[in-house]
């Protein structure tokens, strides 16, 4: 009978939800889960590593970049039609790929040409002011006694058909070093979103800084993230906000196996909100935790001159208030990295779209998410 209790308190904890976050935001309910097939071929290029999405309500289509690093195929992004009604989706067309380009106008080289220039692709997000592309790339940072490879991350600026515009100058904690400073491999910019009708841009990335202190555990380590806002015109970094993680949501098989909570994605909400995507894996089980937060960056603390979290802890960082544990959806969840507003309902509601990003790996799937924004 205790068991039982326990597996009962164990789904309630799943289905609980704020009730002020559901309030302010509204409840999310699954309109339907729709897989590609697994690496499709598309104009001579495979499809997946879907890592970001966003949707162009002008022309009623999505945007999907790869993070392909130019192994497969040139780094590149996808458009796609998604159908989809009030009870499920109906299909997941892919209509165009784009190859991203240098300044030089060629397409980005693969670790084996170019290592310190080979891309990782992370964040897509379209300006319909401007009909202009920007994407983050995460960079490098290989630390070995024969062969070091430091790659900055990236913010860049393109024309709809991938040619280069420009970049963003990076403040000095996002830059890579052969010591523990700035950012950890594979955990820099992973997020990204438009705000105040494309004034700003907000990215993030999805590991703590070595300087702002641990990663996330199965313990509560404190682990925080910095939220970057930029303002668009001028491309300054115009303050920097701290955002807490949640612990790992499961033990790794074996336990000192890898395992990562971080943030794959954000999206702005309005009044100075951002949904935020929290993806949790462990290995030995394949499916991802992940979690949908509101959160309110109104009263944070600016941390741009906070060069230490470690050294000076940070006393009000962004508050948080969760939307939606995926595990509760009684669905298999993959590595969802992609998130965006799609088009109204019949009904009038809104909708959220979710991309998972499949790794190009057999036993990872390519998933979109549909999910009514209900009052």
């Amino acid at each position: 009978m205790k068991g039982l209790f326990q597996k009962l308190g164990m789904v309630f904890s799943l289905l609980a939800f704020d009730a002020s976050a559901q309030k302010d935001f509204g409840k999310l309910k699954l309109v339907g889960v729709y897989e590609l097939p697994h690496n499709m071929s598309f104009r001579g290029t495979t499809v997946g590593g879907l890592s970001g999405i966003d949707y162009d309500k002008e022309k009623d289509q999505y945007y999907m970049i790869c993070d392909d690093r130019s192994a497969i195929n040139p780094a590149r992004y996808y458009t796609a039609k998604i159908r989809f009604g009030e009870k499920k989706i109906d299909t997941v067309i892919i209509t165009d790929v784009v190859l991203l380009k240098r300044a030089s106008g060629e397409t980005y080289p693969n670790s084996s040409k170019d290592p310190a220039h080979t891309p990782d692709p992370e964040a897509l997000r379209y300006h319909p002011g401007t009909k202009q592309m920007y994407w983050t790339s995460e960079g490098e940072r290989i630390v070995k006694a024969k062969d070091t490879i430091l790659e900055n991350p990236s913010i860049t600026r393109i024309t709809t058909d991938g040619k280069y515009i420009d970049t963003f100058p990076l403040p000095a904690n996002l830059k890579m070093h052969a010591t523990e400073k700035g950012p950890r491999q594979n955990g820099v910019l992973e997020g990204m979103s438009f705000a105040d009708d494309y004034r700003s841009l907000y990215v993030n990335v999805e590991e703590p800084l070595y300087e702002d202190g641990p990663r996330a555990d199965l313990r509560d380590t404190n682990a925080y993230i910095r939220i970057y806002k930029f303002d668009v015109a001028t491309k300054r970094n115009t303050a920097q906000y701290a955002y807490k993680l949640d612990p790992v949501a499961y033990p790794a098989i074996p336990s000192t196996a890898f395992k990562i909570n971080g943030v794959p994605d954000i999206l702005d909400a309005g009044n100075n909100r951002l949904l935020v995507l929290e993806r949790s894996f462990s290995t030995g089980r394949l499916p991802c935790t992940i979690k949908i937060f509101l959160a309110d960056l109104n009263g944070a603390e600016d941390i741009r001159k906070n060069a230490s979290l470690k050294n000076k802890p940070v006393t009000k960082p962004i508050s948080k208030k969760l939307l939606l544990n995926m595990d509760a959806l009684g669905t298999y969840v993959d590595n969802v990295e992609g998130i965006t507003f799609g088009p109204r309902l019949p009904n009038g509601h809104k909708t959220l779209v979710l991309v998972a990003d499949n790794n190009f790996m057999v036993f990872e799937k390519t998933q979109f998410f549909v999910f009514e924004i209900q009052p």
